[in-house]
């Protein structure tokens, strides 16, 4: 993470956010096979006796089921609630929360924590079908506020806690990214229901420092320590043409994506009358300043939306609500934290989980834990400090996972994953333990 000349720090890239729904991530679901092992025919009477073959049966690890979440005023949305094959119930219950954009969380995480003990639900967002990351309803979906996704991701609470696998009192919140500004909430407004909450690309200030640190701090920070290697303050225009974290903000998507060179330096020359160099203070700056302008405006707030990141009046909603450094020291001392961070995370920024670690330390919160991951991202999987790579969560990672969860949901024989690289995250100020 680069060191930047304020500390203004970026969320998912909300506005244009895909990283559930543009980049579905193609992941091994293991295909198992049924051996079967045929059985010689040794003697005529082995053969009378047992003229079959031996097949080994395979064994589920995991069961579920698809669940319909009533949100109230005739709005519903399509539930899965995964739990162990194997074992005794009811088991600790698990509630994911998604981030921006239309697609469920991480797709590693309900299989993991089922197959290991825990009942996980994981829910539609409003208007939307998450597993085909498809829009149903653009007008659902389009009039969606945060407000309206806390009192969604409440309904699927109590659904939780109603199931006959899941134990009551022994339920967890997990959310990612933007799902870290809603899991806090519900947690303060059902204190008696949560008992551990876990924070995965942390978001600790407003949407408006995080869009801002996004949009004008890390491309400037690219600009300055890696395009400027001579630190004359001027970087080529033929270099910011190939550099997509610079041309997202300032050209048109329709230029910025469409790999013709030659277009995307025609168009920056007039952006910056040259086509020699661009100065990084007086030029490029001014430059990603107007773009971001421009996008906080929220002009087209009263068109039909269909934009899978995310719509303008939710994007708003975030803008006005409290930035969780506000709130956090309200969740009940009862109620475990965990917050598990990428270090080269470029949408939620390593530095919001030590500002949020810093907050809970501050008000004597006295179960939180931090995991920092390095040459992790966003979605917990090798990437640059500049932009997000994608791919399956770090085993490792989920291995943290379920260790802090099963040590606070009274899971007495936790499962250890072998075959786990030894990879371990760096924990930071970890406080006392349930």
């Amino acid at each position: 993470m680069a060191v930047l000349p304020k500390l203004q720090i970026q969320v998912p890239n909300l506005l244009n956010d895909k990283l559930y729904t543009t980049k579905t991530m193609t992941l091994s679901l293991g295909l198992f096979l049924i051996g079967i092992l045929g059985l010689s025919c040794l003697s005529t009477s082995i053969f009378n006796q047992q003229n079959q073959a031996i097949a080994q049966q395979y064994i589920p690890t995991i069961k579920s089921r698809n669940l319909v979440i009533d949100l109230g005023n005739g709005l519903k949305t399509n539930a899965t609630l995964a739990y162990p094959a194997v074992g005794k119930g009811p088991f600790p219950g698990v509630l994911l929360i998604q981030g921006a954009g239309v697609g469920r969380p991480s797709p590693e995480i309900a299989p993991y924590l089922s197959e290991r003990g825990f009942a996980v639900l994981q829910y539609d967002k409003r208007g939307t079908n998450g597993v085909n990351h498809t829009i149903i309803d653009t007008n659902v979906w389009g009039n969606a506020t945060v407000n309206d996704l806390i009192h969604d991701a409440e309904k699927a609470l109590n659904v939780l806690t109603l199931q006959p696998e899941v134990d009551p009192k022994r339920i967890s919140i997990v959310g990612h990214s933007d799902g870290t500004v809603i899991t806090p909430r519900v947690a303060i407004d059902n204190s008696t229901k949560v008992k551990n909450i876990v924070l995965m690309g942390v978001v600790a200030q407003n949407f408006r420092d995080i869009v801002y640190y996004q949009h004008v701090n890390l491309p400037l920070a690219y600009a300055t320590q890696v395009l400027d290697k001579n630190h004359t303050g001027l970087i080529p225009l033929q270099q910011i043409a190939k550099t997509p974290v610079l041309i997202r903000d300032i050209l048109p998507p329709s230029i910025s994506q469409s790999n013709n060179t030659k277009a995307i330096i025609n168009t920056l020359a007039k952006e910056f009358g040259t086509n020699g160099y661009v100065s990084i203070d007086r030029q490029l700056k001014p430059s990603l300043l107007k773009a971001l302008e421009n996008d906080t405006a929220l002009k087209w707030l009263n068109s039909k939306c269909n934009n899978i990141g995310g719509c303008s009046k939710w994007a708003i909603s975030e803008f006005n609500l409290e930035p969780d450094l506000s709130i956090i020291g309200n969740v009940s001392k009862s109620t475990g934290i965990l917050l598990l961070n990428g270090e080269n995370d470029s949408q939620t920024p390593v530095q919001q989980a030590f500002l949020l670690q810093q907050r809970l330390t501050d008000v004597n919160h006295p179960d939180h834990k931090l995991i920092t991951y390095p040459n992790l991202g966003h979605v917990f999987y090798p990437s640059s400090q500049w932009s997000t790579s994608f791919g399956p969560f770090e085993s490792y990672v989920l291995a943290d996972l379920y260790a802090w969860l099963a040590a606070h949901s009274g899971i007495s024989h936790p499962y250890v994953a072998t075959s786990a690289p030894a990879k371990p995250g760096v924990n930071t100020n970890s406080s006392s333990s349930k």
